[in-house]
């Protein structure tokens, strides 16, 4: 009689544990579904994003990469090279940057940063001497002896806010 009681409590013991344990799995996988629904929701949202953020850029322009194949440039070498011609400009002496018709205004020299080539034609970039802030359009062309030639087009100083 003893020994059919003690029974019936380890099975009514492994019983609860073993159900316990269940329910907690099963809440679980239900946070862990919902957490892979937002990541995927996230992952949807960023992909869409980052398709807008590069519609303007060269290497999203099949038109502009078909013009440089055209006229016979290597795509892979010519668009670094590029950006890297106005990078280059950042090497300057004196006050005077090469492209940006600003005078730094404080001991540093005025640096172009970031630089984005929108097509076979036009590029953005962004330049700072580390307070103030602003940016210019260039227009670019590769004369017959392949060498690249930068035009300012537009440019702006975002006003200093205090």
């Amino acid at each position: 009689m003893y020994l059919f009681i003690f029974s019936v409590l380890v099975i009514v013991f492994q019983y609860a544990n073993s159900k316990s344990i269940l329910d907690k799995y099963e809440k679980d996988i239900k946070t862990y579904k919902l957490q892979i629904i937002e990541n995927e929701q996230k992952i949807t949202e960023l992909e869409d994003q980052n398709f807008e953020l590069n519609t303007f850029t060269i290497n999203n322009n099949e038109e502009a990469l078909t013009y440089f194949e055209n006229k016979g440039y290597d795509v892979e070498k010519l668009v670094p090279a590029i950006s890297d011609g106005l990078f280059e400009m950042n090497n300057y002496s004196g006050e005077d940057h090469p492209i940006v018709p600003f005078v730094s205004m404080t001991d540093s020299k005025l640096l172009i940063n970031r630089v984005r080539i929108l097509n076979h034609k036009w590029i953005i970039a962004n330049f700072s001497d580390g307070e103030n802030w602003g940016e210019i359009f260039v227009t670019y062309d590769i004369d017959d002896n392949s060498n690249l030639k930068y035009e300012l087009k537009d440019y702006f100083l975002y006003p200093k806010a205090y």
